[in-house]
């Protein structure tokens, strides 16, 4: 309740500043409170025989085992870093440097990256949802100047350069996008895999998801955004589509693009704020997640929508309102909610910063 009370405040204030280190350091303890919590837990392992089948999340994943699954666990760790990146001097600091160090031990993350080619089916796992976090985990230590944020970028190579090559393996026999609104995303993984290889100077693997998305999405027109939601979606197909394609082409390019991507219909429809009739259903609170993700895909076109566009200031009013009706649920939801949807709520806010 205390959380919820300082969101309507912050929105109310008559300050422009959209993110208060109060506001940070009670999103902190959502991640805090499940990084090292391993039940209840989705491992999302297949199985070689008995003997890994009995494994625990933590002899799996010792880094990556709470909040519910892996991918979750990531991007609670890119939010805790985030935090202290933008408030290094937050109350609570200590203890997010406490359990940051013990995720990025060297010989955890090292085990992390053998799990991908451990097991038969194991290249495949969390592809390509959790290997876009990872890069954006790794992306917001790599671009932290603290020395303990280079110690555990150092801890991470191992990791990070396993996930970098079973995407540069993976794209050339990608025949076709994932357009889902939920994981597999191809959009959303381009995304962040774009903005990594632009962090880290990595041109090669940069062209290459630029390539894969011209391929996907380069000539797609009149996308049929006007029958979304599906029912446990956090992502829009159609906004997430948008949102890497304003990555890869220049302004004038990306407009051209833009003026016949949606129609009128879709627009509208992907403007409706999503309802969410049960939060502590661990699929339908996906929604939330939803407005956030659309808030920060609204942002994103904006941005790179030319001055006096028409949907430009419309996308930057719908953005903040999305943001604003959205943040009081983030922890008013059980589990299901709060073990994730703090990072999109940190990622979103920080569109506007």
């Amino acid at each position: 309740m205390r959380l919820t009370i300082i969101f309507i405040l912050w929105w109310s204030a008559a300050s422009a500043q959209l993110f208060t280190k109060e506001v940070a350091l009670q999103l902190s303890h959502l991640p805090l409170e499940c990084i090292q919590k391993e039940f209840p837990n989705k491992t999302s392992h297949s199985s070689d025989g008995p003997e890994d089948h009995k494994l625990l999340p933590s002899e799996l994943h010792p880094s990556f085992y709470g909040c519910f699954d892996w991918h979750s666990s990531v991007h609670g760790h890119w939010m805790l870093v985030k935090l202290l990146k933008v408030y290094p001097d937050l109350e609570n600091k200590e203890e997010i440097l406490k359990v940051l160090a013990e995720s990025f031990e060297p010989g955890k993350l090292k085990k992390e990256a053998e799990y991908f080619n451990k097991y038969s089916t194991s290249k495949t796992f969390e592809r390509t949802y959790g290997w876009a976090w990872l890069l954006k985990l790794d992306e917001e230590l790599m671009t932290w100047n603290d020395p303990r944020a280079k110690i555990w970028h150092a801890a991470m190579q191992p990791l990070t350069e396993t996930i970098v090559q079973l995407w540069t393996q993976f794209l050339p026999v990608q025949t076709y996008p994932n357009r889902t609104g939920v994981h597999p995303n191809t959009a959303f993984g381009l995304g962040f895999a774009w903005d990594w290889a632009k962090s880290s100077g990595n041109v090669v693997f940069q062209k290459a998801v630029e390539q894969k998305a011209m391929q996907f999405y380069g000539e797609q027109k009149a996308a049929p955004a006007y029958l979304e939601p599906d029912g446990s979606d956090f992502f829009s197909p159609s906004l997430e589509t948008a949102d890497l394609m304003r990555r890869v082409l220049d302004e004038k390019e990306f407009e051209a693009w833009w003026s016949t991507f949606l129609e009128p219909k879709s627009l509208e429809n992907l403007l409706q704020m999503p309802v969410v009739s049960d939060r502590n259903d661990y699929q339908i609170v996906h929604l939330d997640g939803l407005s956030l993700s659309r808030a920060w895909c609204f942002r994103g076109v904006a941005q790179h929508l030319p001055k006096g566009h028409p949907h430009k200031e419309l996308l930057e009013k719908k953005a903040q309102e999305f943001l604003k009706e959205t943040l009081p649920n983030v922890v008013s939801s059980s589990y299901g909610g709060s073990h994730w949807l703090g990072s999109f709520a940190v990622f979103a806010i920080f569109f506007f910063q």
